[in-house]
């Protein structure tokens, strides 16, 4: 089994250090290297590293590092499986929504200095396709229901509410504290946006934190005991 673990891309270093730290991570838990390639911004992409290995005779599995559906994931990788011409590949479902995810949420609340009480606003980079906005509201009403108090859903890009309207929404409710729990990946563009809306707290973004490891690689053991063996 390849595993590929997909991403979109960025040009912030720091965000390509953390993506081949989590794949480390993950390859630990797997006890075998794990790939990264890109969908946007820089390589390798999907299709380079499968067509690197389409006669291997090894099946391929992908999953996907975005936290809800979307454009990428829906279209943009299965279009670079189609291209790369590998004979056996499997692409898993995104990390997200998840329940172990939001467990990984509710512990940068808390790292954070989140207290009971507070207005929470999980915030998302945002997306404009309905499936994508569908699994980050199920994202928020899960960690909803694990900190037991409402969670507001908002949008450091595009997809409805800004992080900086949520925020301000929060204060006219009376809120007295205001916590950003960050719904992103890696630190970047976006993060900065979070920082910039007002609120008295942000958590750090999900990173390679060992919760969003173990989840991953689920992913890829759930898509392994899928896969038939191969006699060589």
């Amino acid at each position: 089994m390849i595993p590929i673990l997909v991403a979109h891309g960025t040009r912030r270093p720091e965000g390509v250090v953390m993506l081949g730290e989590l794949a480390e991570r993950v390859g630990t838990l797997l006890a075998r290297p794990v790939r990264v390639a890109f969908v946007d911004v820089l390589g390798p992409t999907p299709m380079e590293l499968l067509a690197a290995e389409a006669n291997s005779g090894q099946p391929a599995i992908v999953v996907p590092a975005f936290l809800a559906r979307g454009y990428h994931v829906g279209v943009d990788l299965p279009t670079h499986v189609a291209a790369s011409g590998h004979p056996d590949v499997t692409i898993t479902p995104a990390l997200g929504p998840d329940p172990d995810l939001a467990t990984v949420v509710v512990a940068g609340l808390l790292e954070s200095g989140w207290r009971p009480g507070d207005s929470v606003i999980l915030a998302a980079a945002g997306s404009s396709d309905p499936t994508a906005r569908a699994d980050l509201e199920r994202a928020a009403h899960m960690l909803s229901q694990l900190i037991g108090a409402p969670v507001d859903l908002a949008f450091a890009a595009i997809g409805g509410f800004s992080v900086a309207e949520a925020v301000a929404n929060s204060r006219r409710r009376g809120a007295s504290r205001v916590v950003i729990a960050s719904y992103l990946l890696a630190d970047g563009l976006f993060q900065r946006r979070l920082h910039g809306a007002g609120a008295d707290l942000v958590t750090e973004p999900l990173g390679s934190h060992v919760g969003v490891a173990r989840v991953i690689t689920d992913r890829f053991i759930t898509a392994q005991a899928r896969v038939p063996l191969r006699l060589l």
